[in-house]
């Protein structure tokens, strides 16, 4: 039999126990580096950039601040992006579904007959949509608006885990 005070600590240990389970959660993102490459349309361009993904922000959300120069169609191009990102796995296959987006600054700087004019700056906006495996391979699209913002974007990289 058991008593009284026994009885007492294992409801104790069984309420703590629970309350233990349900405030554990699987270990954060890493941050991570990010390389990628592609082309664009309206310009059309080849681009190159880089991004950092911050850990895992309040479950599945993330900053990705970024710049990427692309060059083509008589014009240069050099991008900022700060963008908000939110993932979701799909199943158990490795993949993960991104979609965000954020406001991107745009430096455009004029190639061939205009090359001897100023540099521009603009401001627009853009949005993701990409799929990454655990293994860092990532593949996106991006639709973009605004002034020198290029309409479309499509670009692979690398992610590469900080830890």
């Amino acid at each position: 039999m058991v008593t009284r005070s026994g009885h007492r600590f294992a409801l104790i240990a069984a309420f703590f126990a629970g309350l233990m389970a349900l405030g554990s959660t699987r270990a954060a993102a890493q941050s991570s580096i990010n390389f990628t490459g592609g082309g664009s349309i309206d310009p059309e361009q080849i681009y190159a950039g880089v991004s950092w993904s911050s850990p895992n922000l309040g479950g599945r959300f993330q900053v990705r601040p970024g710049i990427d120069g692309g060059f083509g169609d008589g014009v240069r191009l050099g991008n900022i992006n700060i963008d908000l990102i939110v993932k979701f796995p799909l199943g158990t296959s490795g993949w993960t579904l991104l979609q965000g987006g954020g406001p991107v600054i745009t430096i455009a700087k004029f190639t061939g007959e205009f090359e001897d004019s100023d540099s521009e700056l603009h401001a627009g906006g853009s949005y993701l949509f990409g799929f990454q495996h655990d293994n860092g391979f990532f593949v996106d699209f991006r639709v973009g608006g605004g002034n020198f913002v290029p309409q479309l974007k499509i670009g692979a990289g690398w992610s590469v885990e900080i830890k």
